[in-house]
């Protein structure tokens, strides 16, 4: 693996680290280890939980350094390879995945626990959209089909095992890359148009959703349809939301989610346990970090020295953002509820560590910024 040499590239490399974007995912982690110990604390089948995201934290904090000093240009000729990887690993899903809750979206690795390909595939489409986007100028509409194609497969993939969640956030990922990536704004707004038509379609008949995710979008629009069947999710998790008030019942203390009215509190409602446990305050504190994150990596957008690393780190970014918006969103009822995890909140070794690793590229963005322009080589 080719990194930064010795000498004058480790010296920018420290002078140019991004210290606030670094500490603030770091502190966010450990927020989540608080939370999920607090979820689990009634549940002896969880009581490894807490433990197991111990490690991945201890494991992810390396990833996150290895990776700020791997240079990232070497991801636009890996992009190929890692693009074939990933897609071996999802139709592998499809055959021999282990299945749980409905769905079949992991590889058993023993005691290890498992293992999602559909994480680690955000990650990898992010770099293969910035890579196709670079190959070409798209400066005639028709070659669309490209970045389509590219993100179509593995997307289709992802959503038969079924996972709507990671299929919303490649689009979202996707979507980024293009409005950023496209030179006419007119061809942008064609694919937007495509992607609401399609929405539509999928809404309205039986051919892409599921049953239960469709009834997951009407109770959207109307909570009081299913209270007790579709709406009980989301009910419960607003009830909790509104009991932590101002300052919070204190750690421990909440009785939505410490007597499991929520359901997969230390996962996807793991926003739940903070805000009825620290209140207001401190979900204004966990979103403070939060931006703090985003923050920066749009500096390492700015900071990008060529197009690829530019496009790369919007990918990135708009990956982070639409976790954050969807999975809050979800929790006080302005969102749909869909299975998309907090960034390096919930439980889960896969997402966690696809995190560290996604901010450890941006790291590396933004610690070259004052080197010369790279070009697209």
């Amino acid at each position: 693996m080719a990194v930064l040499t010795l000498g004058t590239d480790v010296r920018r490399h420290l002078r140019n680290f991004n210290w606030t974007l670094a500490i603030s995912c770091v502190l966010i982690s450990l927020l989540g280890v608080l939370c999920i110990q607090s979820a689990d604390l009634h549940n002896p089948d969880a009581a490894g939980e807490v433990r197991k995201q111990m490690l991945y934290i201890v494991l992810g904090v390396p990833l996150m350094l290895g990776f700020s000093l791997v240079d990232y240009r070497n991801f636009q000729r890996w992009a190929p390879a890692l693009y074939v990887v990933n897609l071996a690993l999802l139709l592998f899903i499809l055959r021999g995945g282990h299945s749980a809750l409905g769905a079949q979206r992991w590889i058993s690795l023993g005691p290890l626990g498992t293992f999602q390909p559909s994480e680690p595939a955000k990650l990898v489409l992010a770099v293969s959209i910035a890579w196709v986007l670079c190959r070409s100028t798209y400066d005639r509409i028709q070659d669309l089909w490209k970045p389509l194609v590219a993100v179509g497969i593995p997307a289709l993939l992802i959503l038969k095992q079924p996972d709507l969640g990671t299929s919303l956030v490649i689009l979202a990922i996707l979507s980024a890359q293009l409005f950023f990536g496209l030179p006419k704004l007119g061809d942008f707004a064609i694919y937007a148009m495509g992607v609401l038509t399609a929405g539509a379609l999928a809404v309205g008949t039986n051919a892409i959703l599921k049953p239960f995710q469709k009834a997951r979008l009407f109770v959207f629009l109307n909570p009081k349809a299913d209270p007790q069947g579709a709406g009980y999710n989301l009910n419960q998790s607003k009830i909790a939301v509104g009991n932590g008030e101002w300052f919070g019942r204190g750690l421990h203390h909440g009785t939505q989610t410490q007597l499991n009215f929520v359901p997969e509190h230390s996962r996807d409602f793991i926003f739940t346990v903070l805000a009825e446990e620290f209140g207001f305050f401190g979900s204004v504190a966990l979103v403070a970090l939060y931006g703090l994150m985003l923050f920066g990596g749009v500096q390492a957008m700015i900071a990008a020295r060529d197009r690829f690393g530019f496009l790369l780190a919007s990918g990135i970014v708009a990956m982070l953002f639409f976790h954050l918006l969807v999975n809050i969103g979800m929790t006080i009822g302005i969102m749909p509820i869909t299975g998309i995890p907090l960034p390096f909140m919930s439980y889960g070794g896969s997402a966690i560590l696809t995190n560290f690793v996604a901010v450890g590229v941006l790291l590396n963005i933004y610690s070259q910024k004052d080197r010369d322009v790279l070009g697209n080589a």
